[in-house]
C-alpha cells in the first residue's frame, strides 16, 4: 500500500557512488558494464560528477569525485549495484578477456537464474544477475 505524501515523491532518478578516481572507475563502469556516459558537471561545491545509463534503464548512477571530503574507503558488503545480465556465459567471457575476476559465484539455480558478483573500482561491488528464461 502507497502511503500518500504531500506533493508525491515519484521515482528514483539517481544514485550516487564517491570515488577517488573518477576516470578509473569511469573506465570501468563504461568498458567493463557497457553503460552510456551521458553528461559530466562541476557542482556548486566543486564536486565532479559523471553521469552513466544502463541500456534499458531509466535511472541514473553518478559517480562522484570530491577531493575535500577525503579519501574514499568502501567497507566490504557495504552496498552494491545490481544489473540484468542478458547471457551469463556470454558476459563472463568478456570478463575473463578484459582480466575482470568474478568474486562470488557464479550461482546457478534451478530456474535458470545466474547471479554473481564482481569488485569495481574503490571496493564497490556489482551483482550481476540472469533472470530466469521468460521472466
Amino acid at each position: 500500500m502507497w502511503v500518500t505524501v504531500p506533493g508525491m515523491i515519484r521515482k528514483l532518478l539517481h544514485t550516487r557512488y564517491r570515488v577517488n578516481d573518477l576516470e578509473k572507475t569511469v573506465r570501468f563502469y563504461k568498458e567493463v558494464l557497457g553503460l552510456q556516459e551521458l553528461r559530466r558537471s562541476k557542482s556548486g561545491r566543486g564536486s565532479e560528477l559523471v553521469f552513466l545509463k544502463a541500456p534499458a534503464s531509466e535511472e541514473l548512477i553518478e559517480i562522484c569525485h570530491y577531493a575535500a571530503s577525503g579519501p574514499v574507503q568502501v567497507q566490504p558488503d557495504l552496498t552494491h549495484l545490481a544489473f540484468e545480465v542478458e547471457d551469463w556465459d556470454a558476459f563472463e567471457t568478456h570478463l575473463k578477456r578484459l582480466g575482470i575476476i568474478v568474486a562470488d559465484g557464479p550461482h546457478r539455480g534451478s530456474d535458470g537464474e545466474v547471479i554473481a558478483f564482481i569488485d569495481a573500482p574503490e571496493g564497490y561491488e556489482i551483482e550481476l544477475i540472469q533472470r530466469p528464461k521468460g521472466k
